[in-house]
């Protein structure tokens, strides 16, 4: 896998720990970063990574008056994204946070899943 960078990263540790492994009735256990850096995860990192880097340069300006850092704002990003409880729209970052609330919300609801062959799968 390639380098991926830290708004990256955190998107993506936030995916793992917003989503569960379904393994009880109730929803099971989060999914946790081990089960991507142990190779099951079936989505490409690498075209995940790029697509990511895309929103970040179309969004720098944006992402730079925030103020939030490349960390947070990728954690905001995935759960804006996917309307959980938390996100850009309550960082107190007035206008900003609903601009990037906005684009965030047009990139539209990513739920993962594990599948048959107990790898993850985004839909």
């Amino acid at each position: 896998m390639g380098k991926l960078d830290d708004f990256t990263l955190a998107y993506i540790a936030c995916a793992l720990w917003c989503s569960n492994d379904d393994s009880t009735p109730s929803g099971g256990d989060p999914l946790g970063e081990e089960i991507f850096h142990c190779g099951r995860c079936a989505r490409n990192p690498e075209e995940d990574g790029e697509r990511l880097r895309r929103l970040q340069r179309a969004n720098e300006a944006l992402l730079g008056a925030s103020g939030l850092g490349a960390e947070l704002a990728g954690h905001d990003f995935w759960l804006t994204r996917n309307r959980h409880g938390s996100g850009f729209w309550d960082e107190d970052i007035g206008d900003v946070g609903c601009k990037l609330s906005e684009t965030a919300s047009s990139y539209g609801e990513c739920n993962l899943y594990i599948g048959d062959d107990k790898r993850i799968y985004g839909v």
